[in-house]
């Protein structure tokens, strides 16, 4: 709800401030007393452009602000807020601030930090709805109708988006296989080769380190076989080191026991013979692990070298072949069976498009039921706003497949015909300005509880009527006030008459300077503005009694 407004240096105003009230609040005055003022004003605060000449003459800026009470701290406001980076505490007022220079540069506060005119324009969606004769938003704006009528129907579309959504992910699954396969397809010839080859070679992981350690060895083995044969023949032989070892030893026994000494030489040649019986296992040990055997050293070498011949050509390591074997093949074996795949998807995508347009095709049904029962409604308001000879239906029509939505496979959109005989068409452009006011009206009332901003404003709504229209007017516009705040700019003593709060909007001029005030009206000065509206400049008594009826009557 807006609480106040804050006006400085637009236009006609120099200071104002204005405290807002909820229920129907009306703004009356002359003709040129600045009405329209007021309505720029608050319409900077909301994001309208930023215009020089709104800056009031020898002024350097004007500044509007505008605070709302916003209970709800998990609701839309919040969320946009919070989508800005904007930081503003629970129940705390929404104050919006604008400032426009005098050379056309503006800039904008929420809570006293920076903020774009396009988001004031979308927290101007959920703060205030503006009705005039011009307005191009709102009730006038087809996109929005088709919200507007499932909200008076109660209509749920939550399945038909849920379904939808099932139907659309379905569709980018297929989508996405059929794209792969395509893209694979062209490389069949190419993976059958490369499938067959590697898989005929048989890659193992960590063969290479296996061949190259291998190979390392008998290279190393053929080099050293000679001198591992004459250690063997030192060590071996008849003439060898062990062999005259073992001859000393059998001398030494057949007299080791004529000297100690003797005794201890043979133990000495005992160990030797151990160590040396150590030492030829391990040669011989060797000689075997390094034998070179020219068959198998060049099988070794021819393998190692395909091996890393292959992982260069297909541009990977050698132990990550067997992988890419596995994974070639995979491709090629989605090839032979992707029709199959594609084929279960395509049935996928047929069951969900099937479930959202039954889905759908309720939703349709509802809306076509609520559209009856809001034309009717609408009907049952046009004979006493003198609109008895216009029409009103609710259009519910198919829209094209590649148009269908989260929200249905429907267009809604609200037309008139204001003549008998005439064709329908669009609000805008078949009311003449009057008519399109009370038309909107008419809507607003049968759309109460539907869809509002917390703040409606209805500008000149009740233009070339009076009497009984005039007072039917007032009376919807108490009605839908009963639950919200609604302000209304109004010529009419009936409407005037409605409100709760009333503001007088005069235009002073001290000889020099011409200002624009505003003035909140008691209850006797509320009569005299009213008297004034019915007779003129010169108030009678018995425009001050007929006031007196209309507020007693209100």
């Amino acid at each position: 709800m807006l609480t106040s407004l804050s006006i400085r240096d637009v236009v006609l105003i120099e200071a104002l401030d204005l405290d807002f009230g909820d229920g129907l609040g009306v703004l009356t005055g002359e003709t040129g007393a600045g009405k329209s003022i007021l309505l720029d004003a608050l319409g900077l605060a909301l994001g309208a452009r930023g215009e020089s000449g709104l800056v009031r003459q020898g002024a350097n800026q004007a500044v509007v602000s505008a605070s709302f009470d916003t209970p709800h701290a998990d609701g839309p406001i919040a969320s946009l807020l919070a989508q800005n980076g904007l930081d503003i505490d629970p129940g705390e007022p929404l104050i919006i601030r604008r400032i426009v220079k005098s050379d056309g540069g503006s800039r904008a506060f929420v809570n006293d930090q920076p903020a774009s005119a396009g988001l004031l324009r979308e927290l101007a969606v959920h703060l205030v709805e503006i009705h005039g004769q011009h307005d191009d938003r709102g009730l006038l704006n087809p996109r929005g109708h088709r919200a507007l009528l499932d909200a008076f129907g109660r209509i749920d579309t939550g399945p038909a988006a849920r379904a939808h959504r099932a139907w659309r992910e379905a569709e980018d699954a297929l989508a996405v296989a059929r794209a792969e396969l395509d893209t694979v397809a062209r490389d069949q010839e190419w993976l059958e080769h490369a499938v067959g080859e590697l898989t005929r070679f048989g890659p193992e992981p960590g063969e290479e380190e296996i061949l190259a350690t291998r190979r390392a060895g008998m290279q190393r083995g053929e080099k050293i076989a000679g001198d591992l044969q004459a250690i063997a023949d030192l060590l071996e032989g008849s003439e060898g080191g062990l062999a005259r070892l073992r001859q000393a030893a059998r001398v030494l026994e057949r007299v080791s026991e004529d000297h100690d000494a003797l005794g201890e030489a043979l133990a000495a040649i005992d160990r030797a013979l151990v160590e040396g019986g150590l030492a030829q296992e391990k040669v011989d040990e060797a000689a075997e692990a390094l034998a070179f055997d020219p068959a198998q050293l060049e099988a070794d070498e021819t393998r190692l070298f395909e091996l890393r011949a292959l992982a260069r050509k297909h541009r990977v390591q050698p132990d990550d072949l067997a992988a890419l074997a596995a994974d070639l093949a995979g491709k090629l074996e989605r090839i032979e069976s992707g029709g199959a795949g594609i084929a279960a998807l395509e049935r996928t995508v047929a069951d969900a498009a099937r479930a959202y347009e039954a889905e759908a095709d309720a939703i349709t049904a509802a809306r076509a039921e609520a559209a009856g029962r809001l034309d009717a409604a609408v009907k049952g308001e046009l004979a006493p706003l003198k609109l008895d000879a216009a029409r009103f239906r609710t259009v519910v029509a198919p829209l094209g497949n590649d148009l269908w939505s989260a929200s249905g496979k429907d267009r809604v959109e609200f037309e008139i015909s204001t003549n008998p005989g005439a064709p329908f068409g669009a609000l805008a452009k078949i009311a003449s300005g009057g008519e399109l006011s009370r038309f909107i009206l008419a809507l607003k009332v049968a759309l109460a509880e539907q869809g509002s901003a917390a703040t409606m404003i209805f500008d000149e709504i009740d233009r070339g009527v009076g009497g009984a229209v005039a007072s039917a007017i007032g009376e919807r516009l108490a009605r839908l006030a009963a639950n919200t705040q609604l302000l209304v700019v109004t010529h009419s003593p009936q409407v005037a008459a409605r409100g709760r709060h009333h503001l007088l909007i005069a235009k002073s001029h001290d000889g020099f300077v011409t200002r624009t005030g505003v003035v909140h009206l008691d209850d006797s000065a509320r009569r005299e503005e009213i008297a004034r509206m019915l007779s003129g400049a010169t108030i009678t008594d018995e425009a001050r009694a007929q006031a007196e009826r209309l507020l007693e009557a209100a």
